[in-house]
């Protein structure tokens, strides 16, 4: 089984970094292969150039792709399970992880296939797990929930992954509360991907 995580979170301190390292735990008790984009830690280049503006939005296939965005695809192509990890700042990722799909899900590869392109697989299995601080009640309340798995889970996982699936660890304002169920949660989310394969 190889599994990578798409991590997206500045500070070593934070809650997110915390959830990080137990499921880095739980999945290496599991003697499956990990790797990690720690997308802030690679200084991974979220903005797109004008180069890849231009091979992007005119679909110029023949321009070149970015080194840093085919590792990537490499890592991409590895993984039978592709986990998104990252706090939610104003009801969406970090820029990190936004330019992440801007710049990896490249036409010809994630979309607007031809057959001279070799396109994107078909993961068996995408996990987003965010952190929040608002508690979940209020996150679906304000309708924030539902926006962010549609974005997430129809959009920019669509049909690229066949199970998907969103873990919203809200309430973190208050994590005395709520870290004991959280924790809880991560293993329930390692004890599904090991059922799924």
């Amino acid at each position: 089984m190889n599994i990578l995580i798409v991590y997206s979170h500045p500070n070593e301190k934070s809650y997110t970094f915390q959830i990080l390292k137990q499921l880095k735990s739980l999945i290496l008790k599991q003697n499956w292969n990990l790797e990690i984009s720690d997308l802030y830690a690679m200084n991974f280049q979220s903005d797109m150039s004008a180069i890849e503006y231009e091979r992007e939005g005119f679909a110029k296939r023949e321009l070149p792709i970015s080194e840093d965005v085919l590792t990537e695809h490499e890592k991409i192509e590895n993984a039978n399970c592709i986990i998104f990890l990252y706090p939610v700042w104003w009801s969406d990722c970090p820029a990190k992880l936004k330019g992440w799909f801007d710049r990896v899900y490249s036409v010809g590869y994630a979309y607007g296939q031809t057959d001279e392109y070799k396109k994107m697989k078909t993961i068996p299995h995408g996990i987003v797990i965010c952190t929040a601080g608002h508690p979940n009640e209020f996150l679906k309340e304000i309708g924030i929930a539902q926006s962010m798995q549609n974005i997430m889970l129809d959009d920019r996982l669509g049909k690229r992954f066949e199970n998907k699936e969103m873990l919203i660890l809200g309430g973190t304002l208050e994590l005395e509360k709520v870290m004991e169920n959280h924790m809880q949660e991560i293993e329930n989310v390692v004890e599904r991907i090991k059922k799924n394969f």
